[in-house]
C-alpha cells in the first residue's frame, strides 16, 4: 500500500495507531522503494542492497534449479548478522491469535520472504518472539497482507466489506468519498476498489495497534525499536511495478529509544536504509559493502539522489530506471516501443485492469488515460517536478527550460547503473527458462495458457529488438 495514512494527509479514513507512532516518533515524508514489486523489494530490504547490485532484480527469479542466484561475496541477509550477535530472529504476524491477514487464527506460521537468491531458512528461528529464551533480544519482521487483502475480484470486495462490519464493527469506506488520480475514470468499479483498498489500510492500522498493545502488556514496548513501512505502493495500473510515486512512495515511521519524538524529516531516503538502520540500532557493525545507510547516524548526510528500478515482473519483461532529487523525478524507459499496460497475466486478472481496458475499448476513458495508460508506446525519457505534479502527468523531458537538468539526471542515472554493476535484462534463454519454470508452478489451466500466450509476445519482441 501507499502512504494513505492520516499522518501522511489521507482525509477519507482515520489511522490512529500509525498516527500515534508518528506522534511519538519520527516520520519520513520522502521515503521510496528501490523496487515497486515484492520479491525484488524484499531481496534488497533483507540485504540492504539495491536489487540490481545483487542480481535479484527480476521478480520471482532464481527459483529454477537451472538458474540459481547466489549473493555476491560480502553480502549477507541481515537476520544472519542478528543471529550472530545473539538475537532471536523471527518473522510472522506479530500476534498469537491472528494471521498475516488479520484474521483469527490459532496456527502460527512464518511470514513471507520471497527472496530472489539462495538463502538458508535457518536464518529465522521462529514465527514469533515468544519462543526466545528469557530476555534474549529479538529481531522480528511483522508481515501483514496490507493492500492485498482487498483481492482482485468483486467477490473479494464483498467479503471484505462484510468483514469490516462483522469483525471490526466499522462501516465500509464509501466510494462516494473517493477521489481517484486523474488518469483513472470516475467509474463505480474503480471507486469501489479504491474504497476497499482504504479499508485494508484501516485493517493494517488496527493490526499495528494490536502488536503495540502486546509489546506494552509484555513490558518490552519502551525497549523496542519499531519501524513501520510498506512493501511498495498500491497495486494499480500505474502503481505497483512502476516508478511513479503511486508505485514507489512508501510510509516510513520510526519510534523507539533515542529516536526524536513528534518530528518529521523531509530528506530523501530509500527502503534499503532500513537494513543499515536496524543493524546500527542493535549495535551491530554495518557491512562495508552495504549500500543502505544508517539514516539516524549523527554523521549521516542527506542524499541528493535516490534510485529505483523495474525489471521483469512475471512474464512482463521490462527495464525502467529512475533517479529522484529533492525536486525532480527522471525516468528512463529502455523499451519505449512497448506500451505501459503491457500483457501481464498478473495485472490482467484484476477486475480494475479489465474494467480499464473495457472502458478504453468503449471510448469512455479521458485523454490523459489514453495517453498515459493506453498509448502503444512510451516516451524514452520522462521528467517531472513531482512535488508540484502529484500524479506525474506533465512530462517535461522535451521542455527546453529543463534541458540542463535532464542531461544532468540522465548522466547521474548512467553513473549509478555502472557503479552498481546493473545487469539489465535477462537473455532470451534465461527469460524462457524463468517463465517456463513459473508456468510449471501452477495447475490452473486458464492462468497457464494466458501466461504462455503473453510470454510468446515477449519472446517475439525480444527477437524483433523491440
Amino acid at each position: 500500500m501507499s502512504a494513505n495514512f492520516s499522518c501522511y494527509g489521507e482525509k477519507v479514513i482515520e489511522t490512529p495507531h500509525v498516527d500515534r507512532l508518528a506522534k511519538e516518533g519520527l516520520l519520513f515524508t520522502h521515503a521510496y522503494a528501490t523496487s515497486p514489486v515484492c520479491s525484488t523489494f524484499r531481496s534488497s530490504l533483507i540485504t540492504g542492497m539495491y536489487q540490481n547490485s545483487i542480481g535479484a532484480h527480476h521478480h520471482r527469479s532464481g527459483r529454477s534449479k537451472k538458474n540459481r542466484i547466489e549473493l555476491p561475496d560480502g553480502i549477507r541477509a541481515i537476520p544472519e548478522l542478528f543471529k550472530e550477535a545473539g538475537y532471536f530472529t523471527c518473522i510472522g504476524s506479530g500476534l498469537h491469535n491472528f494471521d498475516f491477514r488479520s484474521l483469527p487464527s490459532k496456527i502460527g506460521r512464518k511470514g513471507k520472504t520471497d527472496y530472489n537468491f539462495d538463502w538458508d531458512t535457518k536464518i529465522y528461528d521462529s514465527h514469533d518472539w515468544s519462543e526466545r529464551k528469557g530476555n534474549q533480544p529479538f529481531f522480528m519482521q511483522v508481515q501483514l497482507h496490507g493492500g492485498k487483502i482487498r483481492g482482485a475480484a468483486e467477490k473479494h470486495y464483498e467479503i471484505l466489506e462484510k468483514r469490516m462490519e462483522n469483525q471490526f464493527e466499522l462501516k465500509p469506506t464509501s466510494q462516494n468519498l473517493i477521489k481517484l488520480p486523474p488518469y483513472y475514470p470516475n467509474d463505480s468499479v474503480l471507486l469501489r476498489d479504491w474504497a476497499t483498498y482504504l479499508d485494508t489500510v484501516r485493517i493494517t492500522d488496527w493490526h499495528v495497534g494490536k502488536v503495540i498493545e502486546r509489546l506494552k502488556k509484555e513490558g518490552i514496548h519502551d525497549y523496542t525499536m519499531i519501524i513501520f513501512f510498506t512493501d511498495h505502493g498500491i497495486s494499480h495500473a500505474r502503481g505497483k511495478q512502476f516508478l511513479y510515486d503511486e508505485g514507489t512512495h512508501i510510509p516510513l515511521v520510526i519510534k523507539g529509544p533515542g529516536v526524536p519524538k513528534g518530528k518529521k524529516r523531509h530528506d530523501l531516503v530509500e527502503h534499503i536504509d532500513i537494513a543499515a538502520l536496524s543493524l546500527a540500532m542493535a549495535g551491530i557493525k554495518i557491512p562495508k559493502k552495504m549500500e543502505g545507510q544508517d539514516i539516524l547516524a549523527k554523521q549521516h548526510r542527506p542524499k541528493k539522489f535516490v534510485f529505483a528500478a523495474r525489471d521483469r515482473c512475471g512474464e512482463a519483461a521490462d527495464q525502467i530506471r529512475s533517479v529522484r532529487t529533492e525536486k525532480f523525478l527522471y525516468i528512463k524507459n529502455f523499451f519505449p516501443q512497448r506500451p505501459h499496460l503491457m500483457p501481464s497475466n498478473y495485472k490482467d486478472t484484476k477486475l480494475i485492469i479489465r474494467r480499464l481496458r473495457d472502458l478504453y475499448a468503449k471510448g469512455k476513458t479521458n485523454t490523459l488515460a489514453n495517453q498515459l495508460l493506453f498509448s502503444s508506446t512510451r516516451p524514452q525519457e520522462e521528467l517531472y517536478l513531482y512535488n508540484q505534479d502529484k500524479w506525474q502527468t506533465k512530462n517535461l523531458a522535451e521542455n527546453k527550460k529543463y534541458k540542463t537538468k535532464l542531461l544532468e539526471l540522465r548522466e547521474n542515472l548512467s553513473q549509478w547503473m555502472v557503479k552498481t554493476g546493473d545487469l539489465g535484462p535477462e537473455t532470451l534463454e534465461v527469460y524462457i527458462l524463468e517463465t517456463e519454470d513459473q508456468m510449471s508452478s501452477t495447475e490452473n489451466k486458464v492462468w497457464k495458457e494466458n501466461y504462455r500466450k503473453n510470454s510468446e509476445i515477449y519472446r517475439n519482441w525480444f527477437k524483433q529488438g523491440r
